[in-house]
């Protein structure tokens, strides 16, 4: 008999707030509100019930929280991403492979918008935003 334990609430939670924090701080440093939108739309990076029915096991919502984070990590990195580039690969394969929709190339990060120093998108949490 093999025991196999569930995911918990709380990975499921971070699941949620890694996607969220994706769209509020990484996407905006790289596409326009238009572009975010219609990844809103495209359901990029959503989750559901039956996502975490799917990934159901303490492994396996651990691996979507590791690639979620790793991904994060690689595009706000302010060194040569290039380097980065098989690892961005495995955990963009990895999300696609727990039927999270992520549509991006590499290259598609290769540039942060050039109104960096002045990011003004709906998306951007506010400074003075509190944390529940």
């Amino acid at each position: 008999m093999k025991v196999v334990y569930a995911s918990t609430p709380d990975q499921e939670q971070k699941i949620k707030e890694l996607v969220d924090y994706f769209y509020s701080n990484v996407f905006p440093l790289y596409f326009s509100d238009e572009d975010i939108k219609e990844f809103k739309l495209q359901k990029v990076l959503h989750t559901s019930t039956r996502h975490f029915e799917y990934f159901g096991t303490l492994k396996e919502a651990y691996q979507v929280i590791a690639s979620l984070q790793t991904l994060i990590s690689i595009l706000e990195t302010s060194q040569n991403k290039e380097k980065y580039y098989s690892l961005f690969m495995k955990n963009a394969s990895m999300l696609e492979e727990f039927d999270i929709y992520f549509p991006f190339t590499f290259s598609q990060f290769s540039e942060v918008r050039s109104m960096r120093g002045s990011l003004f998108s709906v998306y951007v949490k506010a400074a003075n935003d509190h944390i529940h």
